[in-house]
């Protein structure tokens, strides 16, 4: 996993919950703009993964490889 999608994880994590502790104490709403924006960089982070794991997951190993 390269190291920037790694950051964006954990960077996205905080207002992530952030917006989920503000959908649970009544802040704001849980369709609302804000707790969608609150989820976006951690839904770019699963879509992004999703799509490195499949082009790099198809490389063969150096094990096998040679078979």
């Amino acid at each position: 996993m390269p190291r920037a999608l790694s950051l964006i994880g954990i960077i996205g994590a905080f207002p992530l919950i952030a917006g989920f502790l503000g959908v649970l104490f009544g802040y704001i709403e849980f369709r609302s703009d804000l707790s969608v924006i609150s989820a976006i960089m951690v839904a770019y982070l699963e879509f992004s993964l999703g799509i490195y794991l499949v082009v790099r997951g198809f490389k063969p190993s150096a094990i096998t490889a040679g078979m």
